[in-house]
């Protein structure tokens, strides 16, 4: 598993990001049974960075918490089947890695909406990954189903990692 973290910005976190992100992205690909090892890019960003790449890429001019860009498209959720019949696009030809996309995160949100929901820091920006993690492995939450599946698997992720919403607020 390989994971590649950049921050554009000069917020640092008390918690190593790139860990985080191993940690959490070892517990969705292990709960979706993910028969590869795996690569993920991770952007961390500001509100104006986020709404620029969200402008560019999704035609949306407007900020946002996180945005997920994955690289296999998916007959099923978390069904990785099909992965070898886009073998070219799909892994690395160096390391054999799955690329399954990138995650962009805007740490202004992460920010606020820890103090909004008073939880740290630290759960929220696992919360955000976790997310986007899922997103990358084909799901969704445009209908109210896949929305409850979804929560569902996030909230199952975070607490077996015991990074739970009661954590107190802290940076």
């Amino acid at each position: 598993m390989t994971s590649y973290v950049e921050n554009e910005g000069a917020q640092s976190f008390s918690f190593d990001e790139k860990e985080l992100l191993d940690r959490v992205m070892a517990a969705v690909l292990d709960a979706e049974g993910c028969p590869y090892e795996a690569a993920v890019n991770l952007l961390i960003t500001d509100g104006a960075g986020i709404r620029e790449y969200n402008k560019n890429f999704r035609e949306t001019d407007a900020e946002t918490d996180v945005l997920s860009f994955p690289n296999l498209h998916f007959e099923k959720p978390g069904d990785f089947s099909g992965a070898e019949e886009e073998a070219a696009d799909c892994f690395d030809p160096e390391s054999g890695e799955l690329v399954l996309g990138d995650i962009v995160i805007n740490v202004e949100r992460v920010n606020s909406q820890a103090r909004e929901y008073g939880h740290s820091v630290l759960r929220e920006f696992a919360f955000l990954l976790a997310h986007s993690l899922y997103h990358l492995c084909g799901y969704d939450h445009m209908e109210e189903t896949e929305a409850a599946v979804m929560e569902e698997k996030q909230e199952g992720v975070l607490s077996k990692l015991g990074i739970t919403r009661d954590q107190a607020f802290s940076y």
